[in-house]
C-alpha cells in the first residue's frame, strides 16, 4: 500500500536548500454515461489535483497536474469501445469512470490496475466507505476500483392513488417499514394496482407501471421471489428455475389483470417519466436519480407530498424486499509511467472524501459512498439524499462482477419479455432460458 509519502518518493526531494525540479503530469479522465448534472465525476478530480499540488508545495515540491476530461461518447457502447481501443493502443486515460460490471472483463484483459496496490484501504477516507460499495468495486478478492457514487432502485407509490383505495396518511407513512419487514408484498402490489384501475383512479394498464426496457431493476424482482444471482462459495451464476418462473408469472398476472399493458415494453422513456412523475400511474419502480428528473424537467414541485418510496417488495416467503445499486466506479488504467498511476490513485482517493463526493451526490441526485457524508451539511440537509440513504443504501446489493453476467442478464430479460407479451408461458420461457444459459455458460452456471 502506498501513501502520499510514497508518491513523493517517486520525484526528487528538496535537498540542501535547493528546490527540486517541477514535475508536470497530465491526468486524463473519461466518464461514461455522464451529462451536465454529473460534472463532479471529473470536476472532483480537478479539485483533488489542486489539493494534491498544495500538499506537494508545503513539502517543498512543485507538482503541476493538468486534468483533461471527456464525457461525450454518444452512449455506453461507444464509451466502452473507446476505452477498449485506447487500452489496446496504449493510450487509455489514467482514470475511467464506468460501471462496476466492467471490472471483470477489463481486469482480465489487463486494461486496469488494482487501486489496492496504491492506496491504504484501512485509512481515511477509504475506511469510511460503505463496505457493500467497496465490495462491488472488487473482483476475485482484489480491490480494483473505488465507488464514485451510489444509487438505488426503489419502488414508488402515488399517494393520491393510495388514498383513493383506502390508505390513510399513517398507512402510507408506514409502507416503507412494512415492505422492509415483508408485510407488504408484490401480491399486495397487484391487489392495490387492481383497485386503482377498477376505481378509475388511473387508466387501465397504469396500475403498476414498470421500467420500459431491460436493466438491473428486473434482477430485483428475481430476488424478490428468492432468486440468487451468484453462489457465494463458487462464484458461479445461479438460475433458480422456480424463482424465475414466479417472477415471470408476476408480470404475466399484472398484464392479465389489466394493471400493466401487454405492449408496455418499448414505451418512450420521456413519456414514461412524465406519466409517473405526475400521477398517471399508481405504482411503479425506478431509480433514486429519478428524483432530479421528477422534480426538475417533469415539474413535480411536491415530491414528498405526492410520492412514497420503499425497497422493492418481497414476492413470497422465499424472497425478500431488496434493492440493487449499480454504482459507477473510479478505475485506474495501466500506464507506461508509474508516476501517472500513482498520482491518479491519490486523486481518486481525495475525490472520495465526504465533502467532495457530496458535491456530486447532491448535484446529480445520487447517493453518497461513505458514512461520514451524513455529517456533511450539504448532504444531510437534502431530504431526498438523507431519507434514501437511510431507507435503501445500507441493504443494497449489486449484480455480480462476473465475466458472463451480461449473458445471464440478457437471457433473463429475453425470457421475461417472451412471457410478458404472451409468446411463451412462464414455464416455457424458463425452459428456454435454462437451455440457452446452459449452452452458453456451461460450468459457470448452477441450475436449481
Amino acid at each position: 500500500m502506498s501513501n502520499l509519502r510514497a508518491v513523493f518518493a517517486t520525484t526528487a526531494l528538496v535537498a540542501c536548500g535547493t528546490a527540486a525540479l517541477a514535475e508536470d503530469i497530465t491526468i486524463n479522465v473519461w466518464a461514461g454515461g455522464s451529462n451536465d448534472a454529473d460534472s463532479y465525476r471529473w470536476e472532483a478530480i480537478e479539485l483533488a489535483a489542486d489539493l494534491l499540488e498544495r500538499e506537494y508545495a508545503i513539502l517543498g515540491e512543485e507538482l503541476n497536474i493538468t486534468v483533461e476530461a471527456k464525457r461525450d461518447f454518444g452512449g455506453w457502447d461507444e464509451f466502452k469501445q473507446a476505452v477498449t481501443l485506447a487500452a489496446e493502443a496504449g493510450t487509455a486515460p489514467a482514470i475511467v469512470v464506468t460501471s462496476h460490471l466492467d471490472i471483470a472483463p477489463w481486469s482480465q484483459a489487463g486494461y486496469i490496475v488494482p487501486v489496492e496496490d496504491y492506496l491504504d484501504l484501512d485509512a481515511w477516507p477509504l475506511n469510511d466507505i460503505y463496505p457493500n460499495l467497496l465490495e462491488i468495486a472488487s473482483y476475485d478478492g482484489i480491490q480494483w476500483g473505488l465507488p464514485q457514487d451510489a444509487e438505488s432502485r426503489p419502488f414508488f407509490f402515488w399517494k393520491d392513488a393510495m388514498k383513493g383505495i383506502g390508505y390513510s396518511d399513517a398507512d402510507i407513512d408506514a409502507l416503507p417499514a412494512k415492505v422492509a419487514a415483508g408485510e407488504y408484498t408484490l401480491q399486495d402490489v397487484l391487489a392495490d394496482a387492481q383497485k386503482a384501475v377498477d376505481m378509475g383512479l388511473v387508466e387501465e394498464g397504469y396500475g403498476f407501471y414498470p421500467r420500459v426496457s431491460n436493466g438491473p431493476d428486473y434482477a430485483q424482482f428475481y430476488q424478490s421471489f428468492g432468486g440468487q444471482l451468484q453462489d457465494p462459495e463458487t462464484g458461479k451464476l445461479v438460475l433458480d428455475k422456480a424463482a424465475m418462473e414466479e417472477m415471470y408469472q408476476f408480470f404475466v398476472d399484472a398484464v392479465e389483470a389489466g394493471v400493466t399493458r401487454k405492449n408496455h415494453i418499448g414505451t418512450d422513456w420521456s413519456q414514461w417519466y412524465s406519466e409517473v412523475a405526475n400521477g398517471k400511474a399508481a405504482l411503479w419502480h425506478g431509480g433514486t436519480w429519478h428524483y432530479a428528473r421528477y422534480t426538475g424537467k417533469e415539474g413535480n414541485d411536491d415530491f414528498f407530498g405526492t410520492i412514497q418510496f420503499s425497497l422493492i417488495p418481497a414476492g413470497n416467503d422465499k424472497g425478500r424486499a431488496n434493492t440493487i445499486t449499480q454504482p459507477l466506479v473510479y478505475l485506474l488504467t495501466d500506464q507506461q509511467d508509474d508516476m501517472v498511476e500513482d498520482v491518479a490513485a491519490q486523486l481518486v482517493k481525495i475525490a472520495s472524501e465526504p465533502r467532495l463526493n457530496s458535491l456530486h451526490a447532491i448535484k446529480s441526485a445520487h447517493l453518497g459512498i461513505s458514512r461520514q457524508q451524513s455529517n456533511v451539511e450539504l448532504y444531510s440537509g437534502d431530504r431526498w439524499a438523507d431519507e434514501a440513504t437511510e431507507r435503501l443504501l445500507g441493504t443494497a446489493n449489486a449484480q455480480p462482477n462476473h465475466l458472463q453476467y451480461g449473458v445471464f442478464a440478457e437471457t433473463m430479460w429475453k425470457g421475461l419479455e417472451a412471457a410478458w407479451t404472451g409468446v411463451q408461458t412462464p414455464a416455457e420461457a424458463v425452459a428456454a432460458v435454462e437451455a440457452e444459459l446452459t449452452a452458453k455458460l456451461g460450468d459457470e452456471l448452477i441450475v436449481r
